[in-house]
């Protein structure tokens, strides 16, 4: 399978300019897996997203549940806050979640590229099945600010 490369905003549409302009930007996706089984507090980098992009979403699929014997839950952030995108979400069913209503301070990446981290937290650190796969939603060098 091939793939392509390109640097920068990928813009679409004929109309560049005026009140009728109808150029827009790529939505663009990385993803990771995410081990949700034993100790508590295990970290895995789900994205790097470039500076000046927006993060739109993020998506937590739970494939397989967690076992732990109490509690277990996946929150999705940055390395300065652990939730900033997906709060606490119990991982002891299967399903899927979406991030909510993003906030300005969290949908707008800055001057510098951010890491998106998915934190794993268990009560009994007991855990032995558990897996999900994680999804960062953004748009490049969407400049919010």
């Amino acid at each position: 399978m091939s793939s392509s490369t390109f640097s920068g905003p990928l813009k679409a549409g004929d109309i560049r300019e005026g009140a009728s302009a109808n150029v827009g930007y790529a939505l663009m996706a990385q993803s990771a897996i995410v081990t949700m089984t034993g100790a508590d507090a295990q970290t895995t980098t789900i994205a790097t997203i470039p500076a000046n992009s927006q993060i739109v979403s993020v998506v937590l699929s739970c494939t397989t549940a967690n076992d732990d014997g109490t509690a277990s839950t996946v929150s999705i952030g940055t390395s300065a806050d652990a939730d900033a995108f997906l709060a606490a979400t119990s991982v002891q069913a299967a399903g899927t979640t979406f991030s909510g209503t993003m906030t300005s301070v969290s949908a707008d990446v800055g001057a510098s590229d951010v890491d998106v981290i998915a934190t794993f937290n268990a009560t009994d650190e007991d855990g032995t099945a558990g897996v999900g796969q994680a999804t960062v939603l953004y748009i490049q060098n969407n400049n919010l600010s």
